[in-house]
């Protein structure tokens, strides 16, 4: 696991680290909820959407750019795994919304 994330690029990574910063304002919503931190999670989802949707789509095109650049066919399970790469951030930014937004619900029956 470390080893792909050393090899992974610098909007992967950025992508996967905006991808779970939902996340993280849900589960402080959970334990303290206040309006400010209720408010904060809608820029941060759009950003966590964003940032997931941008990261599979480089992922996609460096998959594409890779059939065109190499003379020699490329074969189909190099495609697929970098096809499988390429979800990736989607699949870390979707997962962590739906971790957030189960602890949005919590904090939000716990709200005054």
């Amino acid at each position: 696991m470390l080893n792909m994330l050393s090899e992974a690029s610098l909007v992967a990574l950025l992508s996967l680290v905006i991808g779970v910063l939902p996340m993280g304002a849900g589960l402080a919503y959970a334990v303290r909820p206040t309006e400010q931190r209720l408010a904060l999670m809608r820029p941060l989802s759009l950003a966590g959407i964003f940032a997931g949707l941008s990261g599979s789509l480089v992922g996609a095109i460096n998959v594409l750019a890779l059939m065109w650049a190499v003379e020699p066919r490329v074969e189909s399970r190099v495609l697929a795994v970098g096809a499988a790469e390429a979800l990736v951030p989607m699949s870390v930014a979707f997962g962590s919304l739906t971790i957030a937004w189960l602890c949005a619900a919590v904090g939000l029956r716990r709200h005054p």
